[in-house]
Formats: structure tokens, sequence, C-alpha cells
């Protein structure tokens, strides 16, 4: 990153007033993956930052002063001061006042904050015109709000027929339960003649297709009585399957909500499901869809906990009803009896985008060569091997290639990154950030994220990591902001695997006998290096340890444990975690996959993913875990575990003998085919031996 971004503006309100990040290196990576000191400017104070702070806290309790912190007038974080001290007296301000901060920091994020919780506290008010002169079209994304709007409206007299077709159109939208204060405006449009039995019918049938028959009941509510009451019958057939729904009307609506209905019952009881599945299809004439939507929940349900019954159930679902979780837990299910002819079957089935996804060309590879087809597999290997992938990692192994890394270097001006740096909403977001207001620094961020470009979105990432803010390359790059890949924006490596905290994540892998890129690795698929992550677990700071966990480690080393409190400090975090590490390495027999997934998943499961597939090699160990969020989870700190020791040594292990815990194996070299790509850089060497350990007490 260029010096010249830490010397503008940005530096000036947000630089290190708050206390560093602990155990940094002397060394960070730009974004063209070489060294380059940190510029000094980064951690030059400023006193006001911290008055911010102070200033905020106290208008949350109710105490702020204005001419106390006249001095913060000018300040870019001004308007959260005053939206601190209006959101904890919002049942007490005026109409007025409200709306003169809306007026000075419309288009701003401030702004938007507080529109939201305004208009929430005028409805509760029931001051329309207060909550009309608020409204802005975006705040509607809120459906609650929205609806609040809709209310207003009406009770303003303003219910004409665009009102009656917003109302309608919302109504249509879900089969999901609506908010309580949407009631009201149903309940308008119904007295105006605007909810017809149509539309009733057609929320009813959203709501089966959701499995909602409180929803269903509720749309009911103003059929006639013979209407209304079939379709209370259909709702209470969702709840508890029961033989009056044989002499329901034979019609094409009466078959549907027999098959939903029933689907409903197999994906939680899948025998009862299959054994209620012939008298219902012979009554009301179940097509292949009907009947594939019952089969499909009891396999599904079935195959997720490898019961015995999961080959068998598999087989009976229509091909026409397999999608591509079905058509994966049938590969995964054969794999788990160590039947390889059958997974290789079913990875056959699948459909061409989903069968050249790296991990079904790996495992169609591995099946192919398993059965003897060893020319097909080589052809898949060198087709998986050419992504930077856990399974193109592994099909690399297989072939003994060098791994394929192709980074991207933009090749972005300074005076780009400058014009980023001095973003208002960027130089906002980023002081809050500092000020550990994250809620409030996300919303600034996506304000300014949603007028920039590519180039600019990028570069506020530059910007971001430069303050320790890195997990906004996980959110900012890699998809559009409608979920399409930016696969280009896949090869910032850099980017995307910050380092930070090395010297420490060293130290304490050579303390532990430990991979250091594997400790990289945890961190980065647990926090993304934010100290003061923590989950809804109360698993705390960069490698998400327990407060517990942390006690009993410290306990063990001897340390003096310091309260929960103390795993947000970086050097205290990661000593823990990596101890916890060597803890779990050493529980289950040095196999760092086995320790990964228990890492994740805690003991039991574990334990009975062990007694359920013993001496199973570790790609298909891993590919036949049953949690899906754990099989993902190993993948990906592996995965990470290679690029980190890329970023850390210009080199890495090779993954086969990574996962194995074969510290001492050969070295892959990572290149790039692409012709017009460049080689990566190579990383620094480690230091020769690790930084003397801090003083543990």
């Amino acid at each position: 990153m260029s010096p010249r971004i830490l010397l503008t503006t940005l530096a000036a309100f947000v630089a290190g007033a708050l206390p560093s990040h602990s155990g940094t290196s002397s060394l960070h990576w730009n974004s063209q993956g070489s060294a380059a000191p940190v510029a000094a400017s980064i951690v030059t104070a400023d006193p006001q930052l911290q008055r911010v702070q102070a200033a905020i806290e106290a208008a949350e309790r109710g105490d702020f002063d204005a001419a106390q912190y006249a001095d913060l007038a000018r300040h870019p974080l001004y308007a959260w001061i005053e939206y601190a001290s209006l959101r904890r007296n919002i049942d007490s301000i005026g109409a007025a006042q409200a709306q003169s901060f809306l007026g000075r920091y419309n288009g701003q994020a401030a702004g938007a904050a507080f529109r939201e919780i305004w208009i929430a506290e005028a409805a509760r008010r029931k001051d329309w015109p207060a909550l009309l002169a608020a409204w802005k079209p975006a705040v509607g994304k809120n459906t609650e709000l929205r609806c609040a709007q809709l209310q207003a409206r009406q009770a303003s007299g303003r219910d004409d027929a665009q009102w009656d077709g917003e109302v309608q159109a919302l109504w249509r939208d879900t089969g999901k339960p609506l908010p309580a204060n949407c009631d009201p405006v149903f309940d308008a449009l119904a007295a105006k003649g605007g909810l017809t039995p149509a539309l009733r019918w057609e929320r009813i049938d959203k709501a089966a297709a959701e499995w909602q028959p409180a929803v269903m009941r509720s749309a009911a509510r103003g059929l006639s009585a013979e209407d209304a009451a079939l379709a209370n019958d259909y709702a209470a057939f969702f709840e508890a399957i029961h033989p009056r729904a044989l002499e329901w009307p034979k019609t094409d609506r009466s078959r549907r909500m027999a098959s939903q209905g029933l689907a409903r019952l197999a994906k939680s009881v899948p025998m009862a499901g299959e054994a209620q599945l012939p008298q219902y299809a012979e009554a009301f004439g179940f097509t292949e869809e009907d009947r594939g939507r019952v089969l499909y929940q009891a396999a599904l349900w079935t195959v997720a906990s490898y019961e015995p019954e999961s080959a068998q159930r598999l087989n009976a679902v229509p091909a026409s009803a397999y999608d591509e979780r079905l058509h994966e837990w049938r590969a995964r299910e054969a794999m788990a009896r160590s039947d390889w002819p059958a997974a290789l079957a079913a990875i056959r089935k699948m459909g061409d985008k989903q069968r050249n996804d790296s991990r079904w060309q790996y495992f169609e590879a591995r099946l192919s060569e398993m059965t003897g087809d060893k020319a097909t597999a080589q052809r898949l290997y060198r087709e998986a091997a050419n992504k930077a992938e856990f399974h193109g990692f592994l099909a690399a192994d297989r072939i003994n290639a060098s791994y394929t890394l192709c980074p991207w270097m933009p090749g972005d001006t300074d005076a780009q990154r400058d014009a980023v740096a001095r973003d208002p909403a960027i130089v906002r977001a980023v002081g809050l950030y500092r000020i550990d207001r994250r809620g409030w620094a996300g919303r600034e961020w996506d304000d300014a994220l949603s007028r920039f470009d590519d180039t600019q979105r990028r570069l506020a990432v530059e910007v971001a990591q430069s303050h320790g803010w890195f997990d906004r390359a996980v959110f900012a790059l890699g998809k559009t902001p409608g979920g399409d890949p930016r696969p280009e924006e896949l090869r910032l490596y850099t980017l995307r695997f910050p380092l930070h905290h090395d010297a420490t994540i060293r130290r304490e892998a050579a303390t532990n006998r430990l991979d250091p890129a594997w400790v990289a690795g945890e961190i980065r698929a647990e926090s993304v290096f934010d100290p003061r992550a923590r989950s809804g677990a109360n698993a705390m700071g960069l490698m998400q340890v327990l407060p517990a966990t942390g006690a009993a480690i410290a306990s063990d080393l001897g340390l003096t444990w310091g309260g929960a409190e103390s795993l947000y400090d970086p050097d205290t975090n990661i000593t823990l975690g990596s101890a916890y590490l060597r803890q779990l390495l050493d529980k289950y027999g040095g196999q760092p996959y086995q320790a990964i997934a228990g890492y994740n998943a805690g003991p039991a499961p574990l334990a009975r993913w062990q007694s359920q597939r013993p001496g199973m090699e570790p790609d298909f160990w891993i590919e036949t875990i049953s949690y899906k969020e754990t099989r993902d989870y190993v993948a990906r700190v592996l995965a990470f575990s290679v690029l980190y020791d890329w970023r850390l040594n210009g080199n890495a292990l090779g993954l086969t003998d990574r996962m194995r815990g074969r510290l001492a194996g050969p070295r892959k070299k990572f290149v790039c085919p692409l012709a017009v790509a460049p080689t990566p850089a190579a990383a620094p060497p480690p230091p020769a031996a690790p930084a003397k350990p801090k003083e543990r007490r």
C-alpha cells in the first residue's frame, strides 16, 4: 500500500489513539505480495478519537454536554455522537428536532440509521405526519417499517389505488409470517374489498409451500365458511396427518396440500412419511413431482445421519426430484459405506456444473483411480489441480504437481488510493471501527461501497486493512452485490488472506510444535484476524476460545487467568488457542484433520465420526462428515493453511502431508499457468529462530 494513504485526512482522524494491535511484526504485505515496512503515520496519535468515544458513551448515559465537547463539532464522527443522544431519548424528542437531524445528515449513514428508529417511534406514537415527513423509499426494505408507512398513509386518507396495489404486493410476496403491524393494513384493505378470495388462496398456497399452517389459518379468515373450513383442515394436516384429508375435494390444490403435508412429516419422521404415502398418492393421483417431494425429504433427512435405510431411500427418489444437494449426499453416502463404484456412479449423475466443481472433479478422479480407470483419473486430477482450492491442492498432490496460484496485481495508482482514503464515509467507517462501533462502521462502509466502482471497492479494502479491519476483504471481494462471482477478485490473495501478529503466531507455533501456517489458517477461519470477535456461543478473540477453555488451558500452562476479557488480547488468545490445538492434536493421534474437526464441532460428534468410519483415508473421512459446517470448515482451514504457508514462506508443505501432521514432508512450489499472470513473489524467509517468548504471568 502506498504510504501516501496514511498521510491523508484518514490518518488525521482515525490513526491509533487507541491501543495498537499487540504482537504485530514490523513487516506487512502490500497488494503485490511483497513485504513492506508499516508507515509510521499509521500509529500517529489522534487525541480527538478517544474524545469522540467518550462523547458517545456520555450521550448513551444521558449526560452529554455539547459545550463540553464543542471541539468535536467539526469532527467527521460528530453525527454519530448526536445519533447516540437522540437514540437514547427517542421517546421524548420532538418531530422538529428529529427532522432537523435528518435534514443535516441526509444521505449519510448516521441519518439513515436515525431515520429507521425515528419512523418506528413515530409509528408507536401514531404521529403519522411525522412518519410520512421522514419516509424515504430505501426504508421500505424493512417490512415492519414498510407496513408502518402504509398504515400512516391509510390513516391520513391516502389509501388510493396505488396504496391498494402496494398492500396487495406485500400480501402476496411471501408465505412466511409478516410483522404484526401489517395486520391493520391488511384489515383496512379487506374492508375495502381488496383482499379477494383469489388473493387469500394465493397466500394460503404459498404458506403451504413454506410449511406455515398458522399463516394458512390467518389468510383463510376472510373466506366463505365452507372455504375457510377447508383451508383450516389443510392447515391441520400440516400439523398432524389426519384421515379426513382423504375426503377433501379431489382438486389440484388438495393434491398439492396432501403432498406438501406428507413431505413435512417425512422430513421429521421419514418412516411415517413413507408409510402414509401410498394411500394419499392413490386417493389424489399423485404426480411424479408430488411423490418426489415426499421421498426427497425422507431420503435427505435419513442420509444426513447415514441411517441404514439411506441407500434404499435415495434410490426411491425419482430422478426428476434430485437437486445438487441430494446428488452430493448420494455420493457421500456411498463413500461412507466404502462403496466406491456406487459413489462414482452418483457423481456421474450430477449435472455438468456440479460435476465440474473442483470437489467432485477430485473425487471422480480419485474413485476412477480406485476402480482401475487411471487415464480418466489423470485427466480429472489435472483439471482440478488448476484451482487454488482444497480439492485442487489434493489433486495436485495425487499427480505430484506444483500448486497453482495466480495472484492478481491490479496496478492501482497512488492518486486512486488517496481518493478512496479521503472519502468521508470511509473516514467515518474506519474511525468508528477503531473505537469498536462495529455496527455503525458497517453502515458507513456499506454506504461508501454503494457508490464505489470495482477499483474503489478494492482500494477501500486496502485502506480498511491498513487499520486492522481485515474482514472487509471477506465481505467486499469475490462477489457482486447480487451474488454473482468475480473470479479475478478471488485472486487478490494478500487482501483476502491478511497476515497479522505473525511474530506471535510463529513463537506459539514453535512452543507447541505446530505448523504456524495452521495457526494462521485457524485465525483466518475463526475471526479473520479480528481480536474483538465474539460468537453467539461466547467464543472470543482471534482463535475464538471459550472462556472455560481459556481458563483450563491457562491452568495447564501455569499462567494466571486474566478472565474472559483477556481473550481479546491477541497475544493471550494465540497463546491459549495454540496450546489448545496442541492438546487436540495429541488427543486425536497427531492427525490435524481430526483435530480441526474437533475444534469446530466438539468431542462428542468427533467421537461418533471416528467410530463410524475408523481407518478411512482423510480425504474421504472429511467429505463424509455429516455436519456441513464442520465438513466445510475442515477443508477451509486446511486450504487456508496452504495459502498462509505461501504467505509466510513462499512455498508450502503438501496438503496430503499436512492433513496427516507430517511436517517434515517435501515442500511444494507455486506456479501460475496463465501466460498473462505474473509469478507470485516469494515471501521473506522465516526468522532463524522464534522470537523470545514474553514473560507469562
